[in-house]
């Protein structure tokens, strides 16, 4: 699974980067780099991860190229889905082909005093690694992608107009990586059933908001882009549970 580590990790780093300099071509060059320098330490010089490499730095371009497009005017917010499924599944399919990982990070791993880590495969470590970040940025514009190809919400409007969802809701935006990185984590814990008590104080949280736009009349759309954006986020969280099975 070392090649599916990589490539989440350069996913997330290009969207982390760009939430931070949001400067054209740069997120996905630093993603790929990073992604690159992380199959290094991992020993992942073999042939076949050498050329595994060139694929997850061509994806994490395409990924960074394809998010930008597909938010803009008149994009195409599906594709950039289409570029992340692909790679995933491509990485999972052909995870079997892919070479030992070891090297500094393996040895790492097997002299650190952490407990949580200690002895992990450092192939096993890069997924982990990656999920935790996609948690991150990555997450976000995951769901905020559904919302836009499903046209729940539109993006151009999200900043321009204070009556639709997106502006009265930007807090998803904290609380989103906040409750995926807390479901990631009572799963990995094993108390994956816990995981109800974050989307019962979600529900509890959004409350207000919720009876806010009942009384201006627009309950159906901001209940809408709610359950659809929670059940986005929701599925990211799950679903990169299953990849660290």
């Amino acid at each position: 699974m070392s090649w599916l580590g990589l490539l989440l990790i350069g996913f997330a780093t290009s969207d982390l980067v760009f939430s931070v300099r949001p400067l054209r071509h740069v997120p996905e060059a630093v993603g790929a780099v990073v992604a690159v320098i992380a199959g290094l330490l991992a020993g992942m010089t073999d042939g076949r991860d050498l050329v595994a490499m060139l694929v997850v730095v061509a994806f994490t371009v395409a990924w960074g190229q394809s998010v930008t497009r597909g938010f803009a005017a008149g994009g195409r917010p599906w594709v950039p889905l289409a570029v992340f499924a692909t790679g995933v599944v491509g990485a999972v399919a052909l995870s079997p082909l892919a070479p030992y990982a070891d090297g500094l990070l393996g040895r790492w791993l097997e002299a650190t005093p952490f407990g949580v880590v200690a002895g992990l495969p450092a192939g096993a470590a890069l997924v982990l690694v990656g999920v935790l970040l996609l948690q991150l940025s990555t997450g976000n514009v995951l769901v905020r992608l559904v919302l836009a190809a499903t046209g729940t919400v539109d993006p151009s409007r999200s900043d321009g107009d204070r009556d639709v969802p997106s502006y009265r809701l930007k807090g998803g935006r904290l609380l989103g990586p906040m409750e995926r990185l807390f479901i990631l984590g009572l799963g990995i814990a094993g108390q994956l059933t816990a995981a109800s008590v974050v989307i019962a104080a979600k529900g509890l949280l959004r409350w207000p908001e919720l009876q806010d736009a009942r009384k201006q009349h627009r309950i159906h759309a901001v209940t809408e882009y709610f359950l659809v954006g929670s059940f986005a986020s929701w599925t990211v969280a799950l679903a990169s549970l299953v990849l660290l099975l």
